[in-house]
C-alpha cells in the first residue's frame, strides 16, 4: 500500500481550506487533476479549464479509488458535490479557486523537505533539455527527482512536486510560461535555491508583446530567493544585465569563458561534440551549438550544487535526446527532427547548425509554423525566409499558414520552394523529392506535428 503524502485535516489546515469529512481515512497517497489517471487512495483536483470542468468529473474520481477532492465552494450546490462525497464516504477539501489550492497544496507538501536542493530553470528555449542534462550529472551522486517530461506549467510543476519523497536531495524543475505572472506563481510553489535562466527569445510573445516583458516574466524565477541561493545568468544573452536587475539571491553570470576547467570544445557534427574538461574529454550526443550551450547551463547549476568533475563528465555522456529534440533519426534519410517546439531563434540556430555541417548528399529544409508569436508572426516569418533564402538548402518545404510571409524574401533571391497547409500533400510531394542519403531537417512548432513524416522520409513506418 502506498505511503500516504499528507493528510486531509494537515492540508486543509495550511491552505486555509473547508474540510468536509465522510470517511475516517485521514490522508491521500497520490494526486490528480485528470479522473482518468486517479490511483487508489489518491486526491483529485477539480480544475476548470476551456475544455472542460473537472468538478463534473468528481463521482467518477471517486469511483476510480480517490479518498478525496478538492473542490471550487461555488460548486458545492450546483454539482451536488456534499451529497455525492456523503453517499460515498469520501472527503471534499472546499476552496475558493481550485487552480491556486493546488499550487498552494504543492508549495506546503514540499516545505516537508527542507533538506531538499531545489533547483528552478525557466528561458525561452532549451530548459526542458538543460534540465534532463542537469538531472543525469546530479543523479550520479545525488537521489534526484524532476519534472517528467514538460510537466513545467502551472499544473505541470504542482504534480511534479507531488512525485517529491523523503529519501530524494535534489529536485530538479522546470518552469514554463505562457501567461503573464505564471512564472512568479510557480517561483512560490518552488522557491528554489538554484535558480537558472537559459536565455530570452521570442518564445510566447503573442501573451507578452515585448522581450522585455519577456524579461520582466522570466526573472520572477529569482524572486524567491534568499541571501545564500544563486541565480545563474547566460552572460552573453543581451538580456544579462536587465535579468539581473533587482534579482535576490547571489547573482552569478555563467558562460564556456566563465570555467576554468573547460579546456576546449570540437564538434562532432551529428554526432554531438566532444568537451575538454578538467583534463577528460567527455562525449556529449546531442548535436548542435545551441546543445551545448544547454550543457553549460547544466554545468553552471552543477558547481553550484557541488557536483564532481567524474559527476559531470558521466552525466554529459548519459544523455540521449528527448522526442522531437535535436534527434538523429537515420535510414532512407537522415532526418533532423527538431519540431517539439520552435520559435524565431531556436529556428535560426537549426537551419544555422545544418548549413555548418559537411554533407555528401543534398540538404532538404521542411519548415513550419512557429506558434505564439501573436502580431509579431509577419515578421518573425519573413526574417525566416531571409535566413532561408541564404541557406545551403538545396530543397525548401514550408507547412502552414502563418509561414507564408517567408514568400517574399525566398522569391527576391530566386529560392525555389514549395508550399502547402495540408500534410499529406506535403508528405507525397517531399516522397516524391528525396533521394537515398538527403539530410532532412524538420522544424516547426508541436501544432504542426511535423514528425508525422518521420516514417516516410525514413522508410519506417513505425516511427512516429
Amino acid at each position: 500500500m502506498a505511503t500516504d503524502l499528507m493528510g486531509f485535516e494537515e492540508l486543509s489546515r495550511s491552505i486555509g481550506a473547508r474540510l468536509f469529512r465522510f470517511s475516517h481515512v485521514t490522508g491521500f497517497s497520490s494526486v490528480a487533476i485528470d479522473s482518468r489517471a486517479v490511483k487508489q487512495g489518491g486526491l483529485f483536483i477539480a480544475l476548470e479549464g476551456s475544455s472542460g470542468d473537472g468538478h463534473d468529473f468528481v463521482t467518477r474520481a471517486f469511483e476510480a479509488g480517490a479518498r478525496g477532492a478538492m473542490v471550487k465552494s461555488s460548486k458545492l450546490e450546483k454539482c451536488d458535490l456534499v451529497n455525492a462525497a456523503k453517499k460515498m464516504n469520501k472527503q471534499l477539501v472546499v476552496v475558493e479557486n481550485t487552480l491556486k489550492g493546488f499550487q498552494d497544496s504543492a508549495r506546503v507538501y514540499l516545505e516537508k523537505f527542507p533538506g531538499l536542493l531545489k533547483i528552478g530553470i525557466t528561458g525561452s528555449s532549451g530548459k526542458t533539455t538543460t534540465k534532463e542534462i542537469t538531472a543525469s550529472i546530479l543523479a550520479c551522486e545525488k537521489n534526484t527527482v524532476m519534472n517528467r517530461g514538460n510537466l513545467n506549467s502551472e499544473t505541470g510543476l504542482p504534480l511534479s512536486v507531488f512525485e517529491v519523497h523523503g529519501r530524494h536531495e535534489t529536485g530538479v524543475f522546470e518552469l514554463g510560461m505562457n501567461r503573464p505572472n505564471e512564472i512568479s506563481e510557480l517561483a512560490e510553489v518552488l522557491k528554489p535555491n538554484i535558480a537558472l535562466v537559459t536565455n530570452i527569445g521570442s518564445a510566447h510573445i503573442e501573451y507578452f508583446g515585448s522581450k522585455s516583458k519577456i524579461v520582466n516574466e522570466k526573472k520572477c524565477i529569482f524572486k524567491f530567493l534568499k541571501d545564500d541561493d544563486v541565480a545563474l545568468i547566460p552572460k552573453n544573452d543581451e538580456y544579462a544585465q536587465e535579468l539581473s536587475q533587482g534579482a535576490s539571491g547571489k547573482i552569478k553570470f555563467y558562460a564556456e569563458e566563465c570555467f576554468d576547467e573547460l579546456e576546449g570544445t570540437r564538434s562532432l557534427g551529428l554526432d554531438g561534440t566532444e568537451i575538454f574538461w578538467a583534463g577528460e574529454k567527455i562525449r556529449f550526443s546531442l548535436p548542435g551549438g545551441h546543445c551545448l550551450q544547454d550543457a553549460m547551463a547544466a554545468i553552471a547549476i552543477a558547481k553550484e550544487a557541488a557536483a564532481s568533475n567524474d559527476a559531470i563528465k558521466q552525466g554529459l555522456e548519459s544523455v540521449r535526446p528527448l522526442f522531437g529534440r535535436q534527434e538523429i533519426l537515420r535510414g532512407r534519410t537522415t532526418v533532423i527532427r527538431d519540431c517539439y517546439n520552435a520559435n524565431p531563434e531556436s529556428t535560426a540556430k537549426s537551419v544555422e547548425f545544418c548549413d555548418t555541417l559537411d554533407w555528401p548528399s543534398r540538404k532538404v529544409y521542411v519548415l513550419a509554423d512557429m506558434l505564439e508569436l501573436g502580431d509579431q508572426s509577419a515578421a518573425a516569418h519573413a526574417r525566416l525566409g531571409g535566413i532561408l533564402s541564404e541557406s545551403r538548402a538545396q530543397g525548401i518545404f514550408l507547412f502552414g499558414p502563418e509561414i507564408k510571409a517567408a514568400f517574399r524574401s525566398l522569391e527576391e533571391k530566386n529560392r525555389s520552394f514549395f508550399h502547402t497547409d495540408d500534410i499529406d500533400t506535403l508528405s507525397h510531394v517531399l516522397d516524391n523529392y528525396v533521394q537515398a542519403g538527403d539530410l532532412v531537417l524538420l522544424k516547426g512548432s508541436r501544432g504542426c506535428a511535423l514528425e508525422r513524416l518521420t516514417g516516410m522520409l525514413t522508410g519506417a513506418d513505425n516511427v512516429s
